[in-house]
């Protein structure tokens, strides 16, 4: 009786070796169970081919795009990363004597590994300021992670009462499109907020200061004196300190610069480059706030719960958390270098 489906390799070689051996197709087919079909194309095989392996020749219809389709739909997708999956069939079928579908589309591209993502939200980084990143990379490019546990990380930061989450979905009838438990409330400007500032170093987190109005200069010189300076001299004693802050305005005051100038023998401030999240530590930290504010079972409902949740979840930030993100320093300054200023995934 034949034998279903391609044989082994092994058995191919059983097919060989009885032939070589001298015994016909008959013999080797009632010795072996193959068919006297089997046993011949298997040996006229390996007499003109020398073919030892049991793989066949792919099986089922053929694929409509073949890897010059596929260089071609990679040229469109690398045009116009935003297009749909019908403007890419579409331009693809332009001039083609064969025309696919999207299904076939949607499968090479995934074939091809492309896959429909959200786009990563990044700064918009000008010619002059994409530059001045790359001027900070290099001054900085020889700074090991002792270097950076000196610096004191500093940031403002501001918390909605309430979120709006585009990504919710929910599950509903046709008729249920405003039933209460189907809808998502909205509230003008998030039911107003809390903004922070706060600032941490390798050795320690920092204060984090509610601030009850827009930051202006004065506000941040109280800031600077009260709170910046004490942590400064306690930290770093040997006045090898560095203070950290992004280049805002009241940052720039000249009534700001001018307290730096009188207290520049006990700290330095860090010359930072512009547009740089990436590179400012504390982001990450808010990230971290943002997200134990979201998971919290209950959610507080007014400013002033809110204000204590951040303080808390804030007190509570583990102290790996904050030294993994000082350690991350170098391979950040990496990244900026080897994009020459550009975006980084950090």
């Amino acid at each position: 009786m034949g034998k279903k489906g391609d044989l082994s390799n092994f058995e191919r070689g059983m097919v060989v070796g009885a032939r070589r051996a001298g015994l016909s197709i008959s013999q080797s087919a009632q010795l072996l169970g193959f068919s006297r079909t089997t046993i011949s194309r298997v040996y006229k095989e390996w007499c003109e081919k020398g073919k030892t392996s049991s793989m066949r020749q792919s099986c089922g219809r053929k694929c409509l795009v073949d890897a010059r389709g596929q260089r071609r739909m990679g040229r469109l997708i690398q045009a116009d990363r935003r297009a749909t999956l019908t403007e890419i069939t579409t331009r693809y079928n332009r001039g083609m004597q064969q025309s696919i579908c999207e299904a076939t589309t949607r499968t090479t591209l995934r074939r091809m590994g492309y896959n429909s993502r959200r786009p990563h939200r990044v700064p918009l980084i000008s010619t002059t300021n994409r530059k001045k990143r790359l001027q900070f990379a290099r001054a900085h490019q020889n700074w090991t992670v002792e270097d950076w546990k000196n610096v004191a990380w500093s940031d403002e930061s501001r918390f909605l009462l309430r979120h709006s989450n585009g990504r919710v979905r929910i599950w509903r009838k046709q008729n249920e499109n405003m039933d209460p438990s189907c809808l998502v409330t909205t509230v003008q400007a998030g039911g107003g907020g809390v903004m922070v500032w706060g600032m941490f170093s390798w050795h320690t987190l920092g204060p984090l200061v509610p601030i009850g109005h827009r930051l202006n200069a004065t506000g941040y010189l109280s800031i600077v004196s009260d709170h910046v300076h004490p942590f400064m001299t306690t930290m770093y004693p040997s006045s090898d300190g560095y203070f950290q802050q992004d280049n805002a305005p009241c940052h720039k005051a000249r009534i700001i610069s001018n307290w730096f100038l009188e207290h520049d023998n006990e700290f330095t401030v860090l010359k930072w480059s512009p547009q740089a999240p990436d590179l400012n530590l504390i982001e990450h930290l808010w990230d971290v706030v943002e997200r134990e504010l979201r998971a919290l079972d209950v959610h507080p409902t007014n400013l002033h719960q809110l204000q204590d949740a951040i303080l808390s979840i804030w007190a509570n930030i583990s102290k790996e958390c904050f030294q993994h993100l000082v350690e991350s320093m170098p391979r950040r300054i990496k990244a900026v270098l080897k994009v020459k200023g550009g975006q980084t995934p950090y």
